[in-house]
């Protein structure tokens, strides 16, 4: 047990060193802004997985922890879409999903919000249409925004519910001007 500990002394930190903060907490607040300006009330989101590989739904559970606090910029996860202001689907549309989607589309209430999150989700990824696979999301439903990114970044997903949203808000100061 020695040596161990002496090796643990000579050795010391071997972690990297914290990087700085970014301006995750501005994409945030605009956020909330725009959610009560908008709505008046919390945004009432229903994740929907149409056969993705789990990648963005690890990203989109990252929105759930202390660094972004979803739920404290008034953005919950509801479990029917019937109380839903915004479907986030993620994965290319599997073809025994295709049915699933349409459902959980046509019971949510008017106005509808879909926001395609990851390239399999936009474009249907690596997977394209297939057998199995339907492809994007668009193709089964209508979609809003889409959110690109394989998978995307937390900020990436709060930027793309925004963009949902408020359509003139995704934008945020000091963001570089839109490419045309």
């Amino acid at each position: 047990m020695i040596p161990i500990l002496r090796k643990i002394v000579r050795t010391g930190v071997v972690t990297e060193p914290v990087p700085p903060p970014a301006d995750d907490g501005i994409v945030a607040r605009h956020l909330h802004e725009e959610i009560l300006r908008t709505l008046g009330r919390a945004l009432a989101i229903r994740q929907v997985d149409a056969g993705s590989c789990n990648g963005c739904e690890l990203e989109i559970h990252a929105l759930g922890n202390p660094v972004y606090n979803l739920e404290g910029l008034g953005i919950k996860f509801v479990a029917s879409p019937r109380h839903a202001d915004l479907l986030l689907v993620t994965g290319p549309v599997a073809k025994h999903m295709a049915v699933a989607l349409r459902r959980t589309y046509d019971a949510a209430p008017d106005p509808k919000l879909v926001v395609a999150v990851g390239d399999c989700g936009c474009t249907g990824g690596i997977f394209g249409e297939s057998y199995a696979s339907l492809g994007a999301v668009a193709s089964v439903i209508p979609v809003d925004v889409t959110v690109p990114g394989c998978p995307p970044t937390p900020v990436a997903l709060l930027r793309g519910i925004l963009a949902a949203v408020s359509p003139g808000a995704a934008r945020m100061p000091g963001d570089p001007p839109a490419s045309r």
